[in-house]
């Protein structure tokens, strides 16, 4: 098999693992499980969390593959992927936990003027 062969099957495969992942997040969608969507994790239900976590290991597929930085120096690798990684579910953590508490704030503010 040569080397184009060999890189057809790869994207295949990624492109396999991507839809998997995505006909997960659309069946928990519809389905939310009522354990998952119940539980409190981090300011939000665990199932809001498992979201976060499918979406960037997505787009961490989607830059390496996709996006060629598999064949980039391990630096520049690391420079693109360390912040996807690290800093949008530490931002999408805290939205979470300060949208909720926006939303605790103006309830009890309807709920006192009413």
């Amino acid at each position: 098999m040569g080397h184009a062969e060999s890189h057809k099957a790869l994207i295949w495969k990624v492109f396999g693992l991507l839809s998997l992942i995505t006909i997960v997040e659309v069946v928990l969608g519809i389905i939310k499980p009522e354990f998952l969507f119940k539980t409190q994790f981090l300011g939000t239900s665990i199932l809001n969390s498992l979201f976060i976590i499918l979406t960037v290991i997505k787009a961490y597929y989607i830059v390496y593959y996709f996006m060629h930085l598999g064949d980039e120096k391990k630096n520049l690798q690391y420079s693109i992927v360390l912040p996807l990684v690290i800093l949008i579910p530490y931002l999408a953590t805290l939205l979470i936990i300060e949208g909720g508490y926006v939303h605790d704030s103006v309830a009890q503010y309807i709920n006192w003027r009413y």
